[in-house]
């Protein structure tokens, strides 16, 4: 992060957006709300722009490539702050980077490009540079958008899932019976908005009335820590078709591999495990009455023909006689036949049970090879790939199978969320990940096969945007309670497309990856972003520099005073992290806080514009001198005033403290002095 607070009223630092495509004209407009110069590079005039007003925006326009040195040579670098390399082309962004780091070695650099690897060998070289795949993380909230109304955001921060979710409070719930909604704050839980029936969402994080009143028919977004994909947030499949949404499976550590082994291995002495194999080969051999009709006829000719050798030749052992049965049974009749004729007793029998005893071990042959067979070719089929069997209710169709749409089904298996995909390209694009349902059918013969009727939700994210309507009215027609989602490219098409369908989420995929540039920008990593009633929420990470607006803050300063929410905090040069963390942290160098901000709470931060605080606390009385001690250092500790005017105040009572407050902390000052049996109140700053 550099974030001077004299920077922000400067005019001679700019910002640089090089190709004003889509991307690149939301980027200019969002930079706009900053209220930051913006110049830009394009190769040639527009002929349409994403708003009436976007030439106004730019504070000037260059007309030509971006990797030229001969265009950039009119540009004064050494007060360029960031550039924005928005161009379409991954090897142009590239090579307008190594050409401007030469130029300015502090300049910011935001890079467009898809090459994973590449980009973070550049990030490595080059330094103070940043690169996304503009089409990455927007599909992380086509995805999520997916799930339902419910689930709104997912994400991983260091080790730990947090999800975002919309909680109806109906009738009975157990949260009713709570004071206020900060009594639902916990360690684990953090309440980000809440909504009454009949009024709207509000955008801003700061606008939550701690105090209010939790009503039935209410509406809570509330953020928490959870254990992998949530149990209590994922619908269950309900058919034998349909793909189970249960929690991932996670993998057993080596000690508890052996310790599985050593128990499976203990087992094999006991009787229940030698029970349990006696009768699964009995159903075994059950299932295969040939087999054991067989196996009982040879044992029966094995035994006569045993005796009969050796009761009928002479000079024989019984050994030999079980040996020479064998030979017969395996076919070998000629080898034995001198011997039979020699035989002085029983040979009216003897030949007759030896060529009997040959047949029937021909035929035991045949049985053992073809029980072999069998086994090889089951294992063969086994290990070929199963025929994918498409889910057929509560699951979501994806619509669209490009770049943004092998994301989607990607994230969507890895949350085991039943699918099916549908592609209406001439060619069936190869598959990054095997094991994907896809249907390869014309309009609307696909919508019916992936089961629309049935279907949760359908994401309609191909690149071209006539299509995508048309999959929108088709689906209006098979399933209007279906939530449908929709990917444009344009902001036009948009606005139109929420008029024609306002049930629909229509999300302008280049709008939101343009939030992700500009908030990287001015320095922040954007590490997630999801939708919160059409406003997007960007999950941002600060590292705490010494001239940054943040040091020497409270969190809770910086989340009341610019309507963002700390969700982890990790002190400077420790190695554990701590979510959801006190409003009475004060932030200093090093420090590292990620929190959830809108792209107003990013530019209220950079622009250093807290709301004021409004509101201060009188001490009225303190009912003995330890109580006077501790409250002393709570009162220092939550109000961020020193500690010798906490004491005064505590000292002689009625003594109002004039360090000002949020009321959030305001209040959660006056109750937790109140356990101190100290005596106060609030009153609003004229």
């Amino acid at each position: 992060m550099n974030k001077h607070a004299e920077s922000n009223s400067a005019t001679s630092e700019y910002f640089l957006v090089c190709g004003l495509g889509s991307l690149g004209q939301q980027a200019v407009i969002a930079l706009q709300q900053f209220g930051v110069p913006v110049l830009a590079i394009e190769q040639s005039h527009l002929g349409r722009y994403e708003t009436p007003e976007f030439p106004d925006l730019l504070e000037q326009l260059i007309i030509g490539d971006c990797a030229d040195e001969l265009t950039l040579r009119q540009l004064d670098w050494s007060h360029c702050r960031a550039a924005i390399l928005a161009t379409a082309i991954d090897q142009v962004n590239i090579e307008t980077a190594l050409l401007i780091r030469q130029r300015n070695p502090k300049t910011r650099l935001v890079v467009r490009s898809s090459q994973e690897n590449l980009n973070q060998l550049l990030c490595e070289q080059l330094g103070n540079l940043i690169a996304y795949d503009p089409l990455e993380l927007p599909a992380y909230a086509y995805a999520l958008a997916a799930l339902g109304s419910e689930t709104l955001g997912f994400f991983k921060l260091d080790t730990q899932w947090l999800q975002v979710v919309s909680q109806p409070i109906p009738p009975h719930h157990p949260w009713l019976s709570q004071q206020n909604l900060d009594a639902l704050n916990k360690k684990t839980r953090r309440i980000l908005a809440h909504r009454s029936p009949g009024k709207r969402w509000s955008s801003q994080f700061d606008r939550l009335e701690t105090t209010d009143k939790l009503h039935p028919h209410d509406e809570l977004i509330y953020v928490e820590l959870v254990d992998g994909w949530s149990r209590h947030h994922q619908r269950p499949a309900r058919s034998a078709g349909s793909s189970p949404a249960t929690v991932p499976l996670t993998p057993l550590s080596p000690s508890k591999r052996r310790y599985q082994f050593r128990q499976q291995s203990g087992s094999i002495l006991s009787a229940s495990y030698w029970q349990q194999r006696y009768r699964q080969a009995g159903q075994w051999l059950g299932d295969r009455p040939v087999i054991l009709l067989a196996a009982g006829v040879i044992s029966c000719l094995f035994f006569l023909g045993t005796l009969l050798l050796y009761s009928s030749l002479t000079n024989i052992s019984l050994p030999s006689a079980f040996y020479r049965t064998a030979v017969l049974l395996l076919g070998g009749y000629g080898d034995l036949l001198e011997n039979l004729e020699q035989a002085k007793r029983n040979q009216w029998l003897l030949q007759p049970l030896s060529l009997l005893l040959t047949l029937a071990g021909t035929a035991a042959v045949g049985i053992l090879y073809a029980l072999l067979t069998e086994n090889l070719l089951a294992k063969q089929f086994s290990l070929m790939p199963r025929r994918l069997n498409f889910p057929a209710e509560n699951h979501v169709v994806i619509v669209g199978f490009g770049r943004v749409g092998q994301r989607v089904a990607r994230l969507l298996r890895e949350w085991r969320q039943g699918f099916v995909c549908i592609t209406l390209t001439e060619e069936i694009p190869r598959l990054q990940q095997p094991g994907i349902p896809l249907i390869r059918e014309e309009l609307p013969a696909c919508l019916t096969s992936a089961k629309l009727p049935h279907a949760k939700s359908i994401v309609v994210v191909t690149d071209d945007d006539l299509v995508n309507l048309e999959v929108a009215l088709h689906t209006q027609k098979l399933n209007p309670a279906v939530d449908l989602i929709i990917r444009t490219n344009k902001t036009g098409l948009s606005n139109g497309l929420m008029g024609l369908l306002p049930q629909a989420q229509v999300l302008d995929i280049y709008r939101l990856a343009a939030a992700v540039f500009v908030g990287a920008a001015f320095g922040e990593n954007i590490i997630h972003l999801f939708q919160l009633h059409q406003t997007t929420v960007l999950v941002t990470e600060y590292c705490i520099e010494a001239q940054d607006t943040l040091v020497g803050l409270l969190i809770g300063e910086v989340a009341y005073g610019y309507g963002v929410v700390p969700i982890l905090y990790q002190q400077a040069q420790q190695s554990d992290s701590l979510y959801f963390p006190s409003d009475d942290i004060i932030l200093r160098n090093g420090d590292r806080l990620v929190l959830l901000a809108t792209i107003e709470g990013l530019k209220k931060i950079e622009t250093q514009d807290r709301r004021p605080k409004t509101w201060r606390i009188i001490i009225e009385s303190v009912r003995h001198e330890a109580a006077a001690f501790d409250g002393a250092n709570l009162l220092s500790r939550m109000s961020g005033c020193s500690l010798q005017q906490a004491r005064i105040a505590m000292a002689h009572p009625p003594q109002t403290v004039m360090t000002p407050l949020y009321y959030p902390q305001a209040l959660r000052l006056v109750n937790s002095l109140k356990k101190l049996q100290i005596t106060t109140h609030l009153v609003p700053i004229d």
